[in-house]
């Protein structure tokens, strides 16, 4: 394993085309986009890494899966009177299909959906106290400590969401956000502005493992319902691309990082910063790409 993830980097950095970084963030727009880390956390404990895996990302959207199953944990099958379980077909911040169905998001990855877990998981507490339980459930998960927000890029995030607070009005008018949108908005670009190392994220998507040698946070219907959901939905309106290459649960953040989960084998998590034309890391799904054909790792046997 750790010599195929060396192989896998070095291929990796050594690519002519690493896509474009984010730059309608500008905070990301300054990262450097000559990166590549991963690393691959077993179901049994082990944990191998190469390239950057040590180096601290902005996580985006990976957010959303840890965010879903604390709303969850909330409210229950609730949650699916406000948000569907579809691919959109979409951009992540396409406001098309929201006109279309009344104010409900098709999946909770886009961020419109992403919007109402967070507005979900956010209830009645102020966003100082959800955004501590979310850093904790994510502490726990991975048992490291070392997990933080980044003040910067939150902030940077927040100047520059104006389609994200578009999207939060429109699904308020239709009585789809129990908070205010500037409540709503602040907690989630504090949320997608997490920063963590591939290593200390492949650590806590174990929590989405069906072994005992994972975190048990949360239950096992609960766990095959999140992977589902990223396996349809993890890369907006490139899942079925990133299914039809990898063959595994995954979910991507324009942030450049990628988790994917092997159901019983173990947790990936890949970064580099540049980003394909649907909004997700270039060279980390090509990574995943030849991973997964070199592994075997897949759910379709």
């Amino acid at each position: 394993m750790q010599d195929l993830l060396e192989d896998i980097a070095a291929r990796a950095l050594g690519a002519e085309d690493r896509g474009k970084v984010a730059d309608y963030i500008p905070e990301l727009a300054k990262v450097d986009p000559n990166q590549l880390g991963i690393s691959v956390a077993t179901a049994d404990g082990e944990l191998f890494s190469a390239g950057n895996a040590q180096t601290p990302f902005s996580i985006q959207s990976i957010s959303k899966v840890f965010v879903l199953a604390l709303a969850l944990g909330q409210v229950g099958e609730a949650l699916w009177k406000r948000v569907g379980r579809e691919p959109s077909g979409q951009a992540f911040d396409s406001i098309l299909l929201l006109e279309r169905e009344k104010g409900i998001p098709r999946n909770p990855f886009i961020n419109a959906g992403a919007l109402v877990t967070t507005d979900t998981f956010l209830g009645s507490a102020s966003p100082r106290e959800a955004l501590g339980a979310l850093i904790r459930f994510i502490r726990a998960a991975s048992d490291q400590e070392d997990i933080h927000i980044n003040d910067a890029v939150a902030r940077s995030e927040l100047e520059t969401a104006h389609r994200n607070f578009a999207l939060a009005h429109y699904m308020r008018s239709y009585g789809n956000l129990q908070n205010s949108p500037d409540l709503v908005l602040g907690t989630y670009c504090h949320q997608c502005a997490i920063e963590m190392t591939c290593e200390q994220l492949a650590l806590a998507g174990r929590f989405l493992l069906d072994t005992s040698d994972a975190p048990s946070l949360v239950s096992p219907v609960r766990k095959r319902r999140i992977n589902a959901l990223m396996m349809t939905c993890g890369h907006y309106d490139g899942s079925g691309d990133f299914a039809f290459r990898v063959g595994l649960p995954g979910k991507s953040g324009v942030g450049g990082g990628i988790l994917v989960i092997a159901p019983g084998r173990g947790s990936v998590a890949v970064w580099s910063p540049g980003l394909n034309g649907y909004g997700n890391s270039k060279l980390g799904t090509e990574a995943m790409e030849v991973f997964a054909r070199k592994t075997g790792w897949s759910i379709f046997g």
